[in-house]
């Protein structure tokens, strides 16, 4: 049964808008508080820097990606979704000069104002661009096994894909910076049960083999073998650049507006039509997830909205009624769903991610075995050369 404001069972935090409806690992000290809240401020504190540390951090690493990028097409890649995120990344880029090469992953599932917002900002900046076209058949292949595995982490099939695909073209480039846009400050609450490891490849395999009915040919992928040779050998890790500038959303959302034409989706990740219904009707309805707790607390703590400011907000619905239904409309055909099948998959009973083949035992004996001297990355290197 879902817990409601008005049951007995129902718990809010006393500083944010997380709550225990859906979320097992949500837990309260005696003031109300969250252990989310505190995750925060111990994030925030470790990994946020301000003032001249942050300057001074930021200007050593753009100095070292121009030094180590000398004589190289690209210094650096960044990924662009069109997002909030990854176009103030591209924007923070071009401003200290460096010469990225853009990643995007077209997916199929691209609104018309993604396509116009990644347009506007590679003209404006004068960046390359990279785009990966997926096979859909075989992408859509992949999301249809993991929506009637019943996991809760859709996404994963999109995510895993740009990632192998940047790490994959760092290599090819000869580059070892990857500039994301994942920050502290606007992203980091997330309850582990709301999402799955991106990069486990073990995990979608089993669930395609499971639930799918082509063959993988075209997807990248990046397995245990490949995660090895790229942070052992190549020594391949994303930067958070986020965390290292001032960074408030709404006035970040006003200065890409300005500078690069970009035109707001209405919600975090509504680039992507999927993503928007997914968010904003699969997890709802099936997982009884509502991700604009988790971005909307971390606004609180970073103390970029009221707690009120959130409530109002919790209190709009998360879809307009005639956008739901077009949108699942055409989520259905793209996919070949009739409504009777997607209902069918709704009411399947859920599944957890580790219900199928996992690599983190594989990942947890590697970083524990892991010394990074040369003669083990020649080691490794040989052994994933084989």
């Amino acid at each position: 049964m879902i817990l409601l404001d008005k049951d007995p069972g129902y718990r809010q935090c006393a500083l944010t808008v997380m709550d225990n409806i859906a979320d097992p690992d949500i837990s309260f000290d005696e003031k109300g508080i969250c252990n989310y809240y505190y995750e925060y401020q111990k994030a925030q504190a470790e990994n946020v820097l301000t003032g001249e540390a942050a300057k001074k951090k930021l200007e050593t690493l753009v100095a070292k990606i121009k030094k180590d990028g000398q004589g190289k097409r690209y210094d650096c890649l960044i990924g662009l979704s069109g997002g909030v995120d990854s176009t103030y990344v591209a924007y923070l880029v071009a401003q200290h000069g460096l010469r990225p090469l853009a990643v995007h992953l077209d997916n199929g599932w691209d609104s018309e104002l993604a396509v116009k917002n990644i347009e506007n900002i590679i003209t404006k900046l004068n960046f390359e661009l990279y785009t990966l076209v997926v096979n859909w058949e075989e992408f859509k292949d992949i999301q249809l096994a993991y929506l009637r595995a019943s996991v809760v982490d859709i996404e994963v099939v999109s995510d895993h894909a740009i990632f192998a695909t940047m790490y994959k073209l760092a290599k090819e480039h000869k580059t070892g910076y990857i500039i994301s846009g994942t920050n502290i400050v606007t992203e980091y609450i997330m309850p582990p049960s709301w999402l799955y490891h991106k990069m486990d490849f073990a995990n979608l395999k089993d669930i395609h083999n499971r639930y799918g009915k082509m063959k993988i040919k075209t997807y990248p992928y990046f397995d245990f073998k490949k995660y090895v040779y790229y942070s052992a050998v190549l020594k391949l890790s994303p930067i958070s650049i986020l965390n290292y500038v001032p960074y408030n959303k709404q006035e970040i959302k006003e200065l890409i507006k300005k500078e690069l034409n970009w035109r707001d989706y209405g919600g975090k990740h509504y680039e992507s039509t999927f993503t928007k219904f997914y968010q904003a009707y699969i997890l709802p309805e099936k997982f009884k997830i509502d991700k604009r707790k988790a971005h909307l607390s971390t606004l609180i703590c970073s103390g970029q909205m009221t707690k009120e400011e959130a409530l109002r907000q919790l209190e709009l619905p998360l879809y307009n009624p005639k956008e739901l239904e077009a949108d699942k409309e055409y989520v259905l055909k793209k996919f070949g769903l009739t409504e009777k099948e997607f209902d069918e998959i709704m009411k399947l009973p859920i599944k957890r991610h580790q219900d199928f083949k996992m690599d983190g035992h594989l990942k947890e004996k590697y970083m524990n075995l892991l010394r990074k001297t040369e003669p083990f990355r020649r080691a490794v290197k040989k052994i994933v050369s084989k």
